[in-house]
């Protein structure tokens, strides 16, 4: 079998990884197999798992901060052997090297053994209940109205009702199991990453032939061996007569054609043997139990979303307190924003930010991504263009350090593209650097537009850069506006974008209207033009008008 690594975030949720291939590498950078680009502690190359003549290891790759071994420190570049249940700790995740099947050896064996052939009885589930059928309809039909274990059944369904939790359900289902046919031993199993786990035993150290295991879980069959004794194919198996056991059951837990795991039960010595009818019996209780399953199974998804929708929810209601709630009042500007995600929370961002002597600053950013990845970098970002416009007015000089901040600790996936102008009632100019982004327009007073695109590279990829900064003229009727990619590249249902041309004609147009009126004409003209199809990422517009 495969080992695993059992992987622990720190909101506390885990996920689990089989060890495959020859290498695993984690850190932040996206190429890795185990990449984690949120979290700001990691390398981009952090350490790796390394398979070798049938062991693992793991190798910190001269990581900045560092690799844990169960609390201890790993030395650059050397590598050390994993033994199971060894703990390690790289930014703000925990792995766990880990064998899924260590507890299963002491209670479920696979064994090949040429004696085994086939059971004396098989069936499968649509021989019992009817083509088409599943077990809890089929016992309302009439035909199994006066079948004695009809009662049995039902009342087994009832017992699986409600909402127990999946390892009580697991043990619900092998005690029906067990008292419905009267066995001595028995197990349930179901299919978890790919691998045949007990969930709930009765007894230590079952073995089960590896060919009964794969007739059920392959061929949807139902097996039965009423008297191992007289079974031709069974009397044979030195297992079987170590075990004294007598007779056995093997059926699928089955729902809609899948098998997502099986029951077994036997009985040893001469306390009883099964019959026909108790392979049906347990082959419906099954199907009742694997029904049960997965609605219990989806209930946990439901319920992990609702929480997730709550913490979205939640984050959502943060990062709209993080953007302007309305602009502020600055003598001789009209202006708007607004931001539209398209999932709960998102990464545009836009502000204004009053400066000594009157001057506003005017920005408008947007974090490759979406999502809350997308919205946490937004807010870094919110933060550090506030703490550096405390400290100078010279917009190059103000996005220079801006990016070289980011590119410190932004993850090697990400980038921001950015724009920054300054307002200077004063001089009524605009000093304006652009970082990437679509360069926002000025509709001059005559209609003509002009792009604003002097500046530099987006934030975040080169460090050391200088970014450039232009003074543009801001007259009396000049409008500016500012928007994100969200806007350009929203597509009709038919595919096509938006893109430039459209907005530039909308923007000739309604350009004389007040800066919220422009706004709003320009987001109505994208909406229309994606008719019903959702957006495919988030939307910002922000319009100052001189008046």
């Amino acid at each position: 079998m495969t080992n695993e690594l059992l992987i622990q975030h720190q909101n506390g949720t885990t996920r689990t990884m089989p060890m495959q291939g020859s290498r695993i590498t984690f850190g932040r950078a996206a190429e890795n197999d185990l990449a984690f680009p949120d979290d700001i502690v990691l390398s981009r190359r952090h350490l790796t798992f390394e398979h070798d003549n049938g062991l693992w290891y793991v190798m910190d790759l001269g990581s900045k901060n560092g690799t844990l071994l169960n609390g201890q420190k790993l030395n650059g570049n050397e590598r050390q052997l994993l033994r199971l249940g060894d703990r390690v700790a790289a930014g703000h995740v925990t792995m766990i090297y880990d064998d899924p099947v260590k507890n299963a050896e002491h209670t479920v064996i696979f064994i090949a053994d040429d004696a085994v052939r086939a059971p004396s009885v098989s069936t499968k589930l649509e021989k019992v209940v009817g083509e088409g059928q599943e077990a809890p309809d089929a016992l309302m039909n009439p035909a199994f109205a006066f079948n004695p274990r009809t009662k049995a059944l039902l009342d087994a369904g009832k017992e699986l009702e409600g909402d127990r939790p999946l390892p009580e359900l697991f043990s619900k289902i092998l005690e029906l199991a067990v008292h419905t046919v009267g066995a001595r031993r028995g197990v349930v199993m179901t299919v978890e990453n790919g691998v045949l786990l007990p969930r709930a035993a009765l007894g230590e150290q079952l073995k089960i032939s590896s060919a009964v295991r794969d007739r059920v879980m392959n061929h949807r069959e139902s097996l039965l061996s009423a008297d191992t004794t007289q079974d031709e194919g069974l009397r044979g198996s030195m297992t079987l007569v170590q075990q004294r056991v007598r007779s056995l059951m093997a059926v699928p837990l089955q729902t809609k054609g899948t098998v997502i795991g099986l029951i077994y039960v036997d009985t040893q010595e001469f306390v009883r043997t099964f019959s026909a009818g108790d392979l049906e019996m347990l082959t419906m209780l099954a199907n009742i139990a694997a029904i049960r399953i997965e609605n219990a199974r989806l209930d946990q998804v439901e319920q992990q979303e609702r929480l997730l929708q709550k913490e979205l929810d939640q984050a959502a209601d943060i990062q709209r307190n993080l953007l302007p709630k309305s602009a502020p009042a600055v003598a001789g500007l009209d202006l708007a924003g607004m931001s539209v995600p398209c999932r709960s929370v998102g990464g545009d961002y836009f502000d204004y930010l009053k400066l000594p002597g009157g001057k506003l600053v005017i920005i408008c950013g947007d974090v490759a991504g979406k999502g809350m990845a997308a919205a946490l970098l937004m807010s870094s970002l919110q933060a550090r263009v506030q703490l550096l416009c405390e400290d100078t007015d010279d917009v190059g000089l103000l996005v220079t350090r801006l990016n070289r901040s980011v590119a410190a600790t932004c993850p090697g996936n990400r980038f921001i593209t950015f724009f920054l102008c300054i307002y200077d009632p004063a001089s009524r100019d605009l000093w304006y650097c652009n970082a990437g982004p679509n360069p926002p327009y000025i509709r001059h007073g005559d209609g003509v537009l002009e792009t604003l695109s002097e500046g530099g590279p987006v934030l975040g990829i080169l460090k050391n850069i200088s970014y450039q900064a232009r003074r543009v003229t801001f007259a009396p009727g000049d409008l500016l506006l500012m928007y994100s990619d969200g806007v350009t590249e929203a597509l009709s249902p038919q595919g096509e974008e938006y893109g430039e041309p459209r907005l530039e004609a909308e923007l000739i147009r309604a350009g004389g209207g007040t800066a919220p009126e422009v706004m709003r004409t320009v987001y109505q003209s994208v909406e229309g033009f994606m008719a019903d199809a959702p957006a495919a990422d988030d939307i910002t517009l922000v319009a100052a008008r001189r008046l």
